[in-house]
């Protein structure tokens, strides 16, 4: 069974693609990292996917999708990071209302950094595949106010990372996915 975090790698352009999405990329690597640091081993199998071609049509989405959805009931969720790494507002979720709830309950664990919304629908063109399939989905949801400044532009660059926000929208990432892939069942469906 399987916690899919993501994000994909742009290499827009313009810009370097820094914060769109090599920021959700750096945080699904260091979820990943961090829970392997911490010597976690949760119950399922964390996999951690840097996506291509999302700005050409998903390519890389519809291709890894094709290889893997013959065993799409062994997905739990998949998770992807594509709206920047600003500071962390909540998770969009996509599921039925028993799987929102035990979401919502995991979000309470984020209380001491101010994160515990739960806002309807996950967003990401790489993960919509496995939603429209079933597969309960999540995005991270931070402060789009600057967004828009630095999407798809010459300003997208690695000065525009915040690290102390990197690390709030990392720790999200990595409780959230954590804790999923070590519940005793899989989020209800």
């Amino acid at each position: 069974q399987i916690v899919l975090v993501s994000g994909h790698l742009d290499s827009w352009d313009v810009g370097q693609g820094a914060m769109d999405d090599g920021g959700g990329a750096f945080i699904s690597w260091e979820a990943l990292s961090l829970i392997k640091d911490l010597g976690l081993r949760p119950k399922r199998t964390l996999r951690l996917v840097l996506w291509t071609a999302e700005e050409q049509g998903g390519i890389g989405a519809e291709q890894y999708y094709q290889l893997h959805k013959e065993n799409i009931s062994n997905f739990d969720i998949v998770m992807e990071s594509d709206e920047g790494t600003f500071k962390p507002a909540g998770l969009g979720f996509t599921g039925n209302a028993k799987a929102r709830d035990i979401v919502k309950q995991i979000m309470a664990l984020l209380q001491p950094i101010n994160v515990t919304d739960v806002y309807d629908n996950a967003d990401g063109t790489d993960i919509d595949y496995w939603m429209r399939d079933g597969v309960p989905g999540a995005s991270l949801r931070d402060d789009l106010s600057k967004y828009f400044w630095f999407h798809h532009s010459q300003g997208d660059t690695m000065t525009v990372q915040d690290p102390n926000q990197m690390n709030l929208c990392a720790a999200v990432w990595t409780v959230v996915s954590y804790v999923i892939a070590d519940m005793e069942e899989m989020l209800p469906r």
